[in-house]
């Protein structure tokens, strides 16, 4: 095995590879241009940076962000420079350490988010539809050895929106001084949406923050959000759903209002209204970017599809406006960027992990075919899902040797 050391100028990283072995080969499911599907083809073998970790991934997950890019070519995502590769939720087992990266050790099992598809970011070598992928240290954590990696992939995106939405500043601004290990507070958070990805981590986080947590649901998840922390479930199909919910607060203080799926910030704001809550994050737009032709040039579904979604968003910020509440929309990755990754990533998710405290959330469902899938995935997703994620598993290297072999 190579030890890291440094000649000059250059630095080599750990890597786990026996001498003499043949070198490790990558492939990735490409996007080649916008709107078109996915290939599966060669890709470069990454490097990881100064701070970064090269991962051989075991289980991704898909989520509905990769199929709305491939859905909006570059209405959302501009920046991008195709042909690219999209994917976020990676778990696998490191095979490369950056220089300036102290906490792992080549053969460790993790989860991490994959930050390619970010403003500035190489869409290419850190995206995670890959069989190697280079990731951050500070959004990646250890697994621990009885985790599944198609559990664990389910999570990366999920929780870093759920915390960007409740923590940052320019959000909910939520206190995460104590993630962990807070006091209970009579304070209120109502989180819109809790059986999505992001409601279920949300829940979690804010419980594991000290507050309270009323949250809706369909019914037939209503013992799950109770188990992930929630006091209070209510239903979002009935009509009176938001009074319930202005009810059940009681007169406590609501802190904020995290508004999650398609709809949710009008509910949300009239929540906010009611009750006097001054803040509502949202981590979903107004109308459905599906429901328009995966093809470039304008078409009658896509005008109508934009004339919903202006109207729709300037009458919830006239409401929030008048209600004097500030709604704004999540962008999960700048927890990169600021204390509150490392205060989740670092601090709390190992040891949430580890003893069980943070449940891996939503359920996975394992498709099987390796990279070829995800297309499908992308078109199963698009359809619609409830409480549950798709997670592709990719098989071992041939190039890692037996200390990765043994940690996976």
């Amino acid at each position: 095995m190579m030890a890291r050391r440094v000649i000059g100028s250059t630095v080599m990283t750990r890597r786990v590879m026996t001498e003499g072995s043949p070198m490790m080969n990558n492939s990735a499911a490409w996007i080649d241009a916008p709107y078109a599907d996915l290939s599966v083809r060669h890709a470069p073998m990454p490097t990881a940076g100064r701070h970064q970790l090269v991962i051989a991934v075991r289980a991704l997950a898909v989520n509905p962000l990769d199929a709305i890019i491939q859905s909006n070519g570059r209405v959302m995502y501009g920046w991008l420079r195709y042909p690219v590769v999209l994917g976020e939720d990676v778990a696998g087992v490191v095979v490369d350490v950056g220089a300036e990266t102290s906490d792992f050790s080549a053969g460790d099992r993790v989860v991490s988010y994959a930050m390619g598809l970010e403003r500035g970011r190489d869409a290419v070598t850190e995206s995670g539809f890959q069989a190697f992928v280079a990731v951050d240290a500070a959004l990646t954590s250890p697994l621990p050895e009885a985790t599944a990696f198609e559990d664990a992939a389910v999570m990366p995106l999920a929780l870093s929106t759920a915390a960007a939405g409740l923590f940052e500043e320019k959000q909910l601004g939520l206190d995460y001084a104590a993630l962990g290990q807070a006091r209970p507070r009579d304070e209120i958070v109502v989180i819109w949406g809790g059986a999505t990805s992001v409601g279920g981590n949300a829940i979690q986080l804010a419980r594991a923050a000290g507050y309270r947590v009323i949250t809706t649901a369909s019914t037939r998840n209503h013992d799950r959000m109770r188990s992930l922390g929630a006091e209070a479930v209510f239903d979002y199909h009935d009509p009176e759903v938001v009074d319930r919910i202005v009810a059940a607060t009681a007169g406590s203080t609501v802190a904020g209002i995290l508004a999650i799926a398609i709809g949710s910030g009008t509910p949300s704001v009239r929540i906010a209204r009611a009750t006097g809550a001054r803040r509502v994050a949202m981590a979903s737009p107004p109308v459905l970017f599906y429901d328009q032709p995966r093809r470039a040039g304008l078409s009658l579904e896509r005008v109508r599809l934009f004339l919903r979604l202006g109207s729709r968003s300037a009458l919830l910020q006239a409401r929030s406006l008048l209600g004097r509440v500030r709604a704004s929309f999540i962008w999960g990755s700048a927890i990169a960027f600021s204390p509150v990754g490392a205060a989740v990533w670092r601090s709390y998710l190992p040891n949430a992990l580890a003893d069980g405290s943070h449940q891996l959330y939503p359920d996975a469902r394992v498709l099987p075919g390796g990279l070829s899938a995800i297309q499908g995935a992308l078109d199963t997703v698009r359809g619609g899902l409830s409480s549950e994620k798709l997670v592709v598993t990719l098989a071992r290297h041939d190039g890692v040797d037996e200390v990765t072999a043994g940690a996976a």
